[in-house]
């Protein structure tokens, strides 16, 4: 499942955010890719210890545990701290599959990466190129999204970023371990979710809610895996 999530953070805030990456100190991307990805990866990241990379990626994660689509579409359980990457000049990263476990930096916690999310913080019409681009069971995707909103994948997907070849492309990046490993099963129930929430909204009174909502549950009990 693809997703798009709208304005996860305001222009405003994605102002200040920009105005504070674009001064900060970046180093080569390819310390944080996996053997065969860093012969494709060509860009910039900030550190993963960076103090402005822990504070723009609590704010995200704030945001996003509160943001009902967010919630129903990742059922996270744990999420890989937030990186930030930095494309100018051509860079680009071909063709790759993210690893399937990620290590927290300086702790003994690991991640496994059912989703990959990308959060854009530079305004589409200020760079030419940088489309994030993915393969799924729909075809070819590309993405590029406005200042503020965020794409949410599968971590199995094929994908790559197109080389930017005017301005300057900043973006955070996570992974998140889902409670449901299978993302197809992901999808039922997010597409189960929604319809209540709109049976909720339209019909409050109507008893199917309850043996839907139970449904619901029942299901999410049976493929949560803790």
């Amino acid at each position: 499942m693809l997703l798009h999530i709208p304005g996860v953070f305001s222009q405003e805030d994605v102002a200040t955010i920009r105005t504070a990456l674009e001064q900060a100190e970046w180093a080569d991307g390819k310390a944080t890719a996996g053997y065969q990805s860093a012969k494709a990866k060509h860009n910039l990241q900030l550190a993963e210890d960076h103090p402005l990379a822990r504070q723009i990626g609590e704010a995200m994660l704030q945001r996003l545990w509160s943001n009902p689509l967010f919630m129903s579409a990742a059922l996270p359980h744990k999420v890989f701290p937030p990186l930030f990457n930095c494309y100018t000049g051509g860079g680009s990263f071909d063709f790759h599959i993210d690893n399937a476990i990620r290590q927290v930096r300086n702790s003994a916690e690991r991640v496994r990466t059912d989703i990959s999310s990308t959060l854009f913080f530079s305004d589409p019409a200020s760079y030419d190129g940088g489309e994030l681009v993915i393969e799924d069971t729909y075809g070819t995707q590309r993405v590029k999204f406005a200042a503020g909103d965020l794409v949410l994948y599968p971590a199995t997907s094929l994908h790559k970023v197109e080389p930017v070849t005017r301005g300057t492309r900043l973006a955070a990046f996570f992974w998140t371990q889902s409670l449901v490993r299978d993302d197809g099963q992901r999808r039922l129930l997010f597409d189960m979710d929604q319809a209540i929430q709109h049976l909720t909204r339209d019909v409050p009174e109507h008893p199917a809610l309850i043996q839907l909502t139970g449904n619901y549950h029942n299901l999410l009990r049976r493929w949560a895996d803790l």
